[in-house]
């Protein structure tokens, strides 16, 4: 049951004045009952839209604001429903927290898989590296390369070096010159030096050294990785 306001001397007093869409202000003789009956609320809806207990003593006086259901004002929320609605939004927070890291999981997986990746195959590009070093000292020709293969033995021949490039050839590195009568042009020789260079090349000239002795290659080399030895020996294969 609503009282009526202090300051009421009338039962005929104005009916509160509407200061917008959800808010009245009281005239002298307002009670909360006038003020539901006129908005065509219940006494019960007005009284927990200004946070009044249901069914109390409503209180009120000239000049006060109350509040209509609907309103968005936050005036009729109670301390202890501010503090429910911040403890129900922050495990939403946290759900929503915990969904935006699970692609950064998934990029920091994807990152450990690419670094597992890349160091399994660093070692196999050292030995690369490391098995082209070995195989020449200085390789600059397309022929040379550090695959094992073996060929038929033609035995140990006698090894000399010369650069094409000096005697105005432009045949390039990949060739030696041979006695065409033991290897004729086009044949694929292994030639392993005697210490342990391993060098491919294809007959493709003859010369007076290779001409005059059957047992003698003369390969092509540029002058700057032409070994200080000269002169070796190895042994050949055809491949």
């Amino acid at each position: 049951m609503a009282l009526t306001a202090i300051a009421a001397t009338s039962h005929t007093a104005q009916a509160a004045v509407s200061l917008d869409s959800n808010h009245v202000q009281v005239e002298a003789g307002d009670t909360y009952k006038s003020i539901a009956a006129a908005n065509g609320i219940t006494i019960a809806e007005l009284e927990q839209a200004n946070g009044r207990e249901v069914g109390g003593f409503d209180l009120i006086f000239p000049g006060e604001t109350v509040t209509l259901p609907g309103a968005t004002a936050t005036t009729a929320t109670t301390d202890t429903q501010q503090a429910a609605t911040s403890q129900a939004t922050t495990p939403q927070a946290s759900v929503e927290e915990t969904s935006y890291q699970a692609p950064t999981q998934t990029q920091d997986t994807q990152s450990t898989q690419a670094t597992t990746q890349s160091a399994q195959t660093t070692p196999s590009a050292t030995q690369q590296t490391a098995s082209t070093t070995t195989s020449a000292a200085s390789n600059t020709t397309t022929n040379t390369n550090t695959t094992s293969t073996t060929g038929t033995s033609q035995g140990t021949f006698k090894i000399s070096f010369y650069d094409p490039s000096v005697l105005g050839s432009n045949m390039g590195y990949g060739g030696v010159a041979a006695n065409l009568s033991v290897f004729p042009k086009g044949t694929q020789l292994k030639i392993t030096l005697s210490d342990g260079t391993v060098l491919y090349r294809t007959v493709n000239d003859t010369g007076t050294f290779a001409y005059s002795n059957p047992n003698q290659l003369d390969v092509a080399m540029p002058n700057n990785q032409i070994p200080s030895y000269g002169v070796t020996t190895a042994s050949v294969e055809v491949i």
